[in-house]
């Protein structure tokens, strides 16, 4: 994980988008923001870029790789795993067997797109607050 790497979002609304650009802007974290409106898009961009993400913020029901196929490709992918990328579901898709299936595979966190502007905001501070706090074999500082 780098913590000054730029943050993943997979998202293929565009509305949810720019809501989720205004809530970054807001709290003012200077990762770069990059969308990806599909899971392949995101996916091939893993696979040809050195940078090592912050984290990715992934929803569930996305066009052409939907959020679990596209975590388990990283996840069996040695060349990504590697990289130790967060992997957290935001999706508004909230069932048990969802919150099942996410944890099985091993992702870090399921969060629900948030109603109000202002739980989003809380969301999206303590997902980013969290990871900025966690140590990573690929950001490690010793105290």
């Amino acid at each position: 994980m780098n913590s000054n790497g730029p943050v993943i979002i997979i998202e293929d609304d565009i509305d949810d988008q720019e809501i989720l650009t205004d809530v970054f802007d807001k709290l003012n974290y200077e990762n770069e923001i990059i969308f990806f409106a599909d899971g392949q898009a995101a996916l091939d961009y893993l696979n040809r870029t050195d940078i090592i993400p912050f984290l990715i913020l992934s929803d569930i029901n996305l066009p052409k790789l939907d959020g679990f196929a596209l975590r388990n490709k990283i996840k069996m992918d040695a060349k990504l795993q590697v990289k130790c990328i967060p992997y957290l579901f935001f999706s508004t898709a909230l069932n048990q067997k969802a919150v099942i299936d996410a944890y099985s595979a091993s992702v870090q966190g399921f969060f629900v797109k948030q109603n109000s502007m202002q739980e989003l905001e809380k969301t999206i501070m303590v997902i980013m607050e969290y990871w900025k706090r966690c140590a990573s074999p690929n950001n490690f500082h010793q105290l």
